[in-house]
């Protein structure tokens, strides 16, 4: 479990913010392994912290995470558990705003229980929901890792590589943006649009984030407050996340009859031409060519990688970014393909 507080943006607690006008939402599913550690983040810094209600939304976890925040609420009586049944992220932010906010609210934060986060976080982003007047506030990801394969996993995400070039993704300047990483809201605008669409177990921020510019709400990436993010730490739960993104994008463009972006159309051109190309081979060798041109990159960026952090687990980089293209395309074209039928 990750121990150590991301300071690197560490800022004076913020001065104006009613700790009360807040709520924080946990959604949780089988989180034992870093839910204390992400509880403990957020309560690291000013003592006006403890005046926040912090809600985890568990979605039936079958782990010891229940047992863990249940634990955590006699050292913290502003944490709260409640059941979600639904078991989406969604659904769980759905439900905290409308069972535990109050004629008071007028902020709510989104905290990810895979994440840990620097000190006075939730105050730092309700005060830049209070100082932009954005209808959200979205921030940077840093990947981290514990094992070897977290570890590659996280060193190439934030790269155009893994990511390509997501703002959000270890961006270093704030500004509006059209999508992010969610970290905060003014929940009036949160209710105007409905809240999160809760058929979306994935991609979900993305189609809010349509329907919140399509509303006239602006939408703030505040590159001064990260957060520390440990990937998936094997290829089997890399591939089923990356393969339920594809499809929530597949249904996001859907949804909003949008067209995908250049750099989201690069993983089904690497996956159409790989298999593609294994195929053509077969009779055709020259085709061949595409599949170990792929492979050609993710080995260089693996090799590069490992060079440059000066360990082996760089060598699982091109791994961890093979699988994500991989299984984003898979389900994206799977997604298409079955709504089409």
């Amino acid at each position: 479990m990750l121990t150590s507080i991301n300071t690197a943006s560490f800022k004076p607690a913020p001065l104006g913010v009613d700790p009360t006008s807040i709520l924080a939402v946990i959604p949780a599913l089988n989180e034992a392994r870093h839910i204390e550690t992400c509880i403990r983040s957020l309560m690291q810094g000013s003592p006006l912290l403890r005046l926040v209600p912090l809600t985890v939304a568990d979605g039936g976890s079958t782990d010891e995470t229940q047992a863990i925040v249940k634990r955590l609420t006699a050292e913290f009586p502003n944490l709260r558990l409640i059941e979600n049944p639904k078991r989406l992220k969604s659904a769980a932010m759905n439900l905290a705003a409308g069972a535990h906010s109050g004629p008071q609210t007028r902020w709510l934060v989104r905290c990810d229980a895979h994440s840990v986060y620097p000190q006075n976080f939730i105050l730092h982003v309700a005060e830049a929901l209070q100082r932009t007047g954005a209808a959200s506030v979205v921030i940077p990801m840093d990947a981290v890792g514990e094992t070897c394969f977290e570890k590659g996993n996280a060193w190439v995400v934030d790269t155009l590589l893994g990511s390509g070039g997501s703002a959000h993704r270890g961006g270093r300047k704030s500004h509006y943006v059209d999508h992010g990483h969610h970290a905060g809201f003014d929940i009036s605008w949160f209710r105007k649009v409905g809240g999160y669409d809760e058929t979306f177990s994935h991609n979900e921020d993305a189609e809010y984030d349509h329907r919140l510019g399509a509303a006239g709400g602006k939408v703030w990436m505040d590159a001064d407050i990260r957060i520390e993010y440990v990937p998936r730490g094997s290829i089997r739960a890399l591939a089923r996340q990356y393969f339920n993104y594809g499809k929530g994008r597949a249904r996001n463009l859907r949804k909003h009859n949008r067209q995908l972006k250049p750099r989201q159309a690069v993983p089904i051109f690497a996956l159409v031409g790989s298999v593609g190309g294994l195929l053509a081979g077969i009779s055709f060798l020259p085709a061949l060519a595409l599949p170990i041109g792929y492979l050609s990159i993710l080995a260089g960026a693996s090799l590069a990688i490992a060079v440059q952090r000066r360990s082996v687990c760089g060598l699982f980089a091109g791994v961890a970014a093979g699988t994500m293209h991989m299984a984003w395309a898979a389900g994206f074209i799977w997604e298409s393909v079955s709504a089409n039928r």
